[in-house]
């Protein structure tokens, strides 16, 4: 995970989730029906969901939706008022998934 991290966001630090958009990059209209590719780090998601006090499926997919959002075009880097919209949509789809 830190390979990639570092390869592809230029940050040599390990990460809970990433997520590459096929709708970015050279060639975004291959197969516009896919949005990309989520990876997610098992041990990560692991030591979180303990941190948390969850599971490791709940934690999952927290990551998951996380992923999914970034994707489809929400970035909570891009300042606090982005961040608090994307968290709020984080809870929002966890809410529906009955994870929580």
């Amino acid at each position: 995970m830190q390979g990639l991290n570092r390869e592809y966001r230029g940050k040599d630090k390990t990460t809970d989730v990433l997520a590459f958009s096929m709708r970015n990059g050279q060639y975004p209209d291959i197969n516009p029906a896919i949005l990309g590719d989520i990876v997610i780090s098992l041990p990560t998601a692991e030591r979180q969901a303990k941190e948390k006090g969850h599971g490791i499926y709940e934690e999952i997919a927290v990551l998951l939706i996380h992923g999914i959002l970034h994707l489809i075009g929400y970035d909570h880097t891009r300042g606090r008022k982005e961040n608090l919209r994307m968290r709020k949509k984080e809870r929002e789809l966890l809410k529906r998934s009955n994870r929580r």
